[in-house]
This record gives structure tokens, C-alpha cells and sequence, in this order.
């Protein structure tokens, strides 16, 4: 058991300040709190309001408006539930003012979501309206600057690293309300969120190096992220359940509908079981210096899945007739949602785990003449269903692939790594 759980459990009150200096990285039981998975909720709104916003957006005309502020809104909201988990790893005291501190995150995260309308109504016309955003991002970095600066006073030995994030987010938070006060053009606006963006994601590589020094826990870390991927494979499921929705409003229950169901599960499943093939926890343990690259590695992944989802929800505006939208478009939508899972997710897989196996490359390229295929039986005006079931065998040929042969490359990649072998 760790100290902070030692004293947890024989101080006067179950919630009392406890000294965060840090949690025991190898802790055999640790695992999320349900702190953290209530602090969940909030990002599962997030997402499925920027996912049905950007499905507004495809069928409206405006895809490149609509990719350009549901990028923006994702990596907000997933940035910052990324960096608390990191901080909770290491320093989660679960007292009153950490349970303050992630309510005060929740209600961040919730404003932003009331800011996403806006952002993508604006976008629209190539305005960036980011008040709202900024402000609920704000609002959850300063919960972060009070959660860094208290660790730092109980952490001696680390205080260094802890008073330079704290300093960093602060300065990087007055850049963004800066920013967001003043009417600058789209051409200033969106550069300098990029940089001050990069900024945040460079902060652990700039200030503690490849080698964290920070006691993070590989195993919750791990679990942390799976979570955060069963939240946007729920994407994937709301868009299957909204275009279900729509056929069967508009024609009732069909063989189409059935399709559709079957098509939006099996893609879910087929998916997760990808995703999950990887041992991250193991990996993390004999990686620990791919740590930074595990954490923004997967920003995008997690978008990606979230954006299969957008697509079906494309595909429900299809059906209901709403919008200019093709039924190969709409196919295409969920299709490039994807292709760019099944690119970043080999990516980042191969750069945690040394060696290169050529099979990965025939996976890839069969993977991607399902998705071709499907496109095209999209635009060949084919039943929507059955362009979707095609779809839907694409994560699946990776899965076979792993049961077949790929478990076995995992299993001697981390073999290799545990021996000392060069990566």
C-alpha cells in the first residue's frame, strides 16, 4: 500500500489533505478511481457534441470548417483529460481539495462543450469564435497549476520540475485568453493555437527529459487510456444507433436496418479488439521512456475512432435526407475515419515496440481494399447496409491477423526489449 493510501486510511477524517508526494509507481493494486471515472462523464459529452457538430458540418458543405474546429475541440478536451491522468498517476491523493480540484476540471470540460456550437458555427464562415472554448480550457489548466504547485510544496526532491509546469501552463494560459479577447484573423488565430499547443505537449520532454522523473504508474496509465478508447469506441455505437434511428423512422424496421446494426457493432468490436491486442501495461513497464510518446500518440488515435463514429452519424443524415451528402459520401466519411485509425495505430505500435514485422504491411494493404471497396460500393449507389457490413470486415482482417500470427510478434518484441536487446 502506498503512504498516501497509508495515511488515507488512519488519518481522522477519510478525506483529509494528504502530502502528495508522490504515489508508489509499483503499486500491484493501483488502478482508476472512481474520481476518475466520474470525471469521464464530462468528456463523453465533449465528444458527442463535437462529433455530431462535425457530422452537421459534412453534410452542410462545410467539411474542411468542420474538421478544422473538431480537431481543435478534441485535442482540447483529450489534451487536458491526458495531462491530469498523468498528474493523477503520480500524485491522486483522492483528499478534499484533489476531489475540488477535479470538479473544478469537470466544469471546464463541460463549458467547452458549450462553446463547441459556437466554434463550429463561426468556423463555418472561416471565424474562429473560441471564447467559450478557451474559457472552459482555461478553467481546467488552472485546476492543473493548483495541482502542480500544491505537489511541488510536498515534493522536495521534485520540486524543480513541478514549479517549471506550473509555470509553463501559466504562461501558456495567458497567451490563450489573450488570443481568444482579441479579433484576429483565422490566419493569426489558428498558427498561434497550434504553437501554444505544442508548447503544452512539449512541456514533460522539455522540463524531466525522455526519462520521466515523475512516479507514474504503467499499469494505470495503461488503464487510464483504454478507458478513454472505450469512450470514443461509445462513438461509434451512438453513430451506429442514430442512423439505425433514421431507417427505421423513415421506413421502418428492414433488412437495412439490420445490416446497419450489424455493421455498426461488428466496426466497434472489431476496433477495441485491435486496440487491445497490445499489452500496454507490459510495454510500459519495459518502455518507460516511450512514455511521452504513448501519451500524444494516441490524441489523434482516440480522435480518429471518435470521427468512425461522426461518419455513421453521416450516414444517419443520409438516410433522413438532410443536408448535400451522397451515400458514397457518407461511406467515404466514416471510411477515412478509418484508414486513419489503422495508419496511427500501427504507428504508434511500432514506435513502442522495436522490430518490424512485413505481415503488418499486408494487413495494412488488405485493410485498406475493404475500405476501397466499400467506398466504392457507396458510390455504386448499393444498399447503404451492405456498404457497411464491407466496412465493417476492415478491423476484423487485423484481428484475424493478430489471432493467426502478430500475438506471436508482440510476445518476442517484448521478449527482446526485457533482454536488453537494442530497439
Amino acid at each position: 500500500m502506498s503512504e498516501s493510501q497509508n495515511e488515507l486510511t488512519t488519518g481522522s477524517r477519510p478525506h483529509g489533505l494528504i502530502p502528495m508526494r508522490g504515489r508508489d509507481p509499483h503499486d500491484a493494486e493501483r488502478s482508476a478511481s472512481p474520481l476518475e471515472l466520474l470525471y469521464d462523464l464530462t468528456v463523453v459529452v465533449a465528444f458527442s457534441i463535437a462529433g455530431g457538430e462535425f457530422a452537421h458540418a459534412i453534410v452542410s458543405d462545410h467539411l474542411w470548417n468542420g474538421l478544422v474546429a473538431f480537431a481543435i475541440t478534441m485535442f482540447a478536451v483529450i489534451w487536458a483529460w491526458l495531462s491530469f491522468t498523468w498528474f493523477a498517476s503520480a500524485y491522486d491523493t483522492d483528499d478534499w481539495a484533489m476531489r475540488l480540484a477535479v470538479l473544478l476540471q469537470m466544469i471546464g470540460v463541460i463549458i467547452v462543450a458549450l462553446g463547441v456550437p459556437a466554434l463550429f458555427e463561426g468556423m463555418n464562415e472561416w471565424h474562429v469564435d473560441n471564447g467559450v472554448v478557451v474559457a472552459g480550457y482555461v478553467v481546467m489548466r488552472v485546476a492543473m497549476i493548483t495541482l502542480w504547485l500544491r505537489a511541488a510544496h510536498a515534493d522536495p526532491n521534485r520540486r524543480p520540475a513541478l514549479v517549471k509546469y506550473a509555470g509553463l501552463l501559466f504562461a501558456v494560459q495567458v497567451a490563450w485568453v489573450v488570443l481568444a479577447l482579441n479579433p484576429f484573423p483565422i490566419e493569426v488565430v489558428v498558427p498561434a493555437m497550434a504553437v501554444l499547443f505544442f508548447l503544452e505537449m512539449a512541456g514533460p520532454r522539455m522540463i524531466e527529459g525522455r526519462q520521466t522523473t515523475t512516479p507514474w504508474h504503467p499499469h494505470h496509465i495503461a488503464e487510464r487510456y483504454g478507458l478513454i478508447m472505450i469512450i470514443s469506441f461509445g462513438e461509434v455505437i451512438l453513430g451506429t444507433t442514430t442512423a439505425v434511428e433514421a431507417v427505421v423512422s423513415e421506413v421502418g424496421w428492414s433488412v437495412d436496418a439490420a445490416l446497419i446494426a450489424l455493421a455498426g457493432v461488428a466496426v466497434t468490436v472489431g476496433l477495441w479488439w485491435n486496440y487491445f491486442a497490445i499489452p500496454y501495461a507490459q510495454v510500459l513497464e519495459v518502455r518507460s521512456d516511450k512514455g511521452w510518446v504513448f501519451g500524444l500518440g494516441h490524441i489523434p488515435v482516440i480522435a480518429s475512432v471518435a470521427g468512425v463514429g461522426t461518419g455513421l452519424h453521416v450516414a444517419a443524415y443520409y438516410i433522413q435526407g438532410e443536408g448535400d451528402i451522397s451515400e458514397g459520401g457518407a461511406v467515404l466519411s466514416a471510411a477515412v475515419s478509418m484508414a486513419v485509425f489503422i495508419v496511427l495505430f500501427f504507428a504508434l505500435v511500432h514506435r513502442m515496440l522495436p522490430g518490424r514485422d512485413l505481415f503488418h504491411v499486408v494487413l495494412i494493404a488488405l485493410m485498406g481494399l475493404s475500405l476501397l471497396a466499400a467506398v466504392l460500393m457507396g458510390y455504386s449507389n448499393l444498399p447503404l447496409g451492405w456498404s457497411l457490413v464491407v466496412l465493417s470486415l476492415t478491423p476484423w482482417i487485423s484481428v484475424v491477423g493478430y489471432e493467426t500470427r502478430g500475438h506471436g510478434h508482440v510476445t518476442r518484441m517484448l521478449e527482446r526489449v526485457r533482454s536488453g536487446a537494442p530497439s
